[in-house]
């Protein structure tokens, strides 16, 4: 695999983890909260960009770089990746009917979440090469590793 798709790739499971951890806690309290798709959805949004730069900014903090910089580097990092991984997970479980109101206990509302990550990993995957590719995205955090 070329290096660049090899980045690319690892950048966007590194996003992944981010947006799957704010998706599905968004979509556990919304749902569980029995509240309706639009403030599920928007929740999970900003869980996932939420956790998503956290865990760009841990080791850039921890190489010592002040918060503020730290944030910067996130933004720049992440804004793309996230705001396509979420546009793209968050349409795919919209778009299954009854996914939204399976409840918590329903393989459907389980299933159609990991496909709507599964399909947005994809469909990011050569949004961060093309990034990368530019020396933006991703790449720069590397600078900090």
């Amino acid at each position: 695999m070329n290096p660049q798709w090899r980045t690319a790739v690892s950048a966007t499971l590194h996003c992944l983890t981010g947006c799957a951890i704010g998706e599905v806690l968004g979509m556990v309290i919304g749902t569980a909260a029995g509240w309706s798709a639009l403030p599920t959805v928007l929740l999970s949004i900003a869980l996932a960009f939420l956790f998503g730069y956290s865990l760009t900014m841990r080791p850039v903090l921890r190489a010592g770089v002040a918060f503020k910089t730290a944030v910067g580097v996130a933004l720049a990092a992440d804004t793309l990746s996230i705001t396509v991984m979420e546009i793209a997970d968050n349409a795919f479980i919209v778009a299954i009917p009854g996914a939204m109101d399976a409840g918590l206990t329903s393989l459907l509302f389980w299933a159609s979440l990991i496909a709507s990550l599964a399909i947005a990993f994809v469909i990011t995957v050569p949004v961060n090469r093309w990034t990368i590719s530019r020396g933006r995205g991703h790449a720069v955090v590397h600078k900090y590793h």
